[in-house]
């Protein structure tokens, strides 16, 4: 996993804003920084060593035949199998998953993309033709930022870097004003910033040299199409489809084990969480050793630890416990801030860049976790309530929008997301898949495993795993009032009934109570700050703070756009 830079349009001063560039996201590669200039593009690489440590596989990487050059911000997890099939088109020079990737293009081209699984923004130069193709993996687990100035093209792994280039800060006030109106976080292809774009999650462009280059110029494709999969997988007996199931999380495992460098897993009380240690117990190869990582707030209402403790005594792995505590928390909100470049999830975000920070004290830099059961498999109360909800847990309206001004709350839009199924949950699933928690989720997660300069493997959003899960009836999602029931069941054995069959408990910290207590002077100030931006209505904003710091605290989602905001 590394950061990854371009300007296409190069000319003598964009070296001078590449060195900027990869500065600014040197926390994403720390191993080595590296330019690549063959006019018209240069390409920039910050390298976090993960395959292959030596320097013969840094990047930018440029082919045998010296006509293609690659950035690659990710991992190819079968790079050993597709290799193979490959070593007798390309003599390879490095044991890299980075030269897999050059080869496999030049031999399949864009084809080469169905053959991948694994995390991945991909940038290739074809110096013949002129012409750059980029890539984004199939949940877009790896981010590609982009924008055009001054008829060049720039794209960069944070938008921090754009910035650095010179590309004006600029609030995108539809993605602001639906923020504080609906709580969403944009389209797969906005950001909360003008003129920053994303390229969608299972997307590839291609973008030819011109001396006039636009966002015209591009034309987008869908390499991954989800829904046209799904209806391609048959319904199985229950029998051979836990069977199948329990082979391709083995699999899906084992292929994340590969590294040259220590691994760790982060790990909390919950199914999830509980299926993958008990996955990672089984299947770790007896030459490679892991450590667990969880956080707890010494709160015995949010606190997961008599869960984790128990799990953990049945393997030998060290469990590191990091406590968040509460006077750590306005540091961590501008830092965190800083590196997020967008705004975020609460106190259980900045408690997990603990996790991350402790695992890169102890020279660990992969970590694997647990992300991706629940909209696989329809685990959220909300997909099985009727409730319009997209938070889990909550009663009453996560937003105020009567707290901004209602000339910008105009510029909020609708968002009417695709119904590809004929049934209402999977088209809930869908949705969280592409549109609004999964992308969100790895966003805010990506940066905060970045920030220490550590990479974040998720085994249950192999794209086999969730194809599977996703396609399979309702009934094997819900059964006797049990989410996840199929993979309930599958695992209870191995786990106890305890575990297995508990209910979701959403991952949490004492947020609501610190920002009324222990953290009510810093919000206070904070939400004056707020309070007096020219789209907020500075008494309504007084009004409910008021209201919330007298017991009207069944959310605190509202408080937190807040302070996001102004960080």
């Amino acid at each position: 996993m590394c950061g990854i830079a371009g300007i296409l349009g190069y000319n003598d001063y964009n070296k001078e804003q590449m060195i900027k560039m990869l500065d600014v996201q040197k926390h994403r590669g720390p191993d080595a920084v590296s330019i690549y200039t063959d006019k018209p593009i240069i390409l920039g690489h910050n390298r976090l060593s993960i395959i292959d440590l030596s320097d013969t596989a840094n990047q930018p990487m440029i082919s045998n035949c010296g006509n293609y050059s690659i950035v690659f911000n990710g991992e190819i997890y079968n790079y050993l199998e597709i290799k193979q099939e490959l070593k007798l088109d390309y003599q390879f020079k490095t044991s890299s998953d980075t030269e897999v990737l050059l080869a496999a293009f030049i031999k399949w081209e864009k084809k080469m993309l169905h053959k991948l699984n694994g995390m991945f923004s991909i940038a290739i130069w074809n110096k013949k033709t002129q012409k750059l193709f980029v890539a984004r993996d199939r949940f877009g687990v790896k981010p590609f930022y982009y924008t055009f100035l001054n008829n060049q093209f720039y794209f960069a792994s944070e938008i921090k870097t754009l910035f650095a280039a010179g590309i004006e800060k600029e609030k995108n006030t539809k993605v602001w004003a639906n923020y504080f109106v609906s709580g969403s976080y944009g389209l797969p292809n906005e950001t909360f910033w003008k003129n920053i774009h994303q390229l969608k999650a299972g997307h590839f462009f291609e973008l030819v040299f011109s001396e006039k280059l636009n966002h015209e110029k591009i034309n987008f494709f869908q390499w991954y199409d989800f829904p046209a999969r799904i209806v391609q997988i048959a319904q199985q007996p229950i029998a051979t489809l836990k069977q199948h199931y329990q082979q391709l999380l083995i699999d899906s495992i084992q292929l994340r084990f590969r590294a040259d460098v220590p691994l760790g897993m982060n790990v909390s009380g919950g199914l999830d969480s509980s299926t993958l240690i008990s996955l990672v117990h089984q299947q770790l190869p007896s030459q490679k050793s892991i450590e667990a990582f969880t956080f707890y707030s010494n709160n015995d209402a949010y606190d997961e630890l008599p869960w984790v403790n128990k799990l953990m005594q049945s393997t030998p792995y060290l469990l590191n416990k990091v406590l968040l505590e509460y006077k750590e928390i306005p540091r961590l909100i501008k830092e965190v801030s800083y590196y997020q470049d967008e705004p975020f999830g609460g106190f259980p975000t900045l408690a997990y860049s603990l996790l991350f920070k402790r695992a890169r004290e102890k020279g660990i830099v992969v970590i694997l976790d647990g992300q991706g059961m629940d909209e696989a498999w329809a685990g959220y109360d909300y997909y099985h309530n009727n409730s319009n909800s997209i938070i889990q847990g909550t009663t009453t309206s996560p937003v105020r929008p009567e707290a901004i001004d209602v000339e910008f709350t105009k510029f909020a839009q609708k968002e009417n997301y695709p119904t590809p199924f004929d049934n209402q949950l999977q088209n809930l699933q869908y949705r969280d898949l592409f549109y609004t928690k999964i992308p969100r989720a790895l966003r805010f997660n990506d940066r905060i495993s970045m920030m220490h300069s550590t990479e974040l493997r998720e085994p249950f959003l192999d794209y086999r795993l969730v194809e599977l899960a996703f396609a399979q009836s309702n009934q094997m999602k819900l059964q006797n009032g049990q989410t996840k029931w199929l993979l309930r069941d599958l695992v209870k054995n191995k786990l106890g009934s305890s575990i297995a069959l508990a209910p979701k408990r959403a991952l949490q910290t004492p947020q609501r109570e610190w920002i009324s207590n222990e953290l009510k002077d810093y919000f206070t100030n904070q939400i004056e700050v707020f309070s007096n931006l020219d789209f907020v209505n500075k008494k309504k904003v007084n009004q409910i703070w008021k209201e919330y710091l007298n017991g009207n605290q069944d959310n605190s989602f509202y408080i937190w756009q807040w302070i996001n905001t102004v960080e």
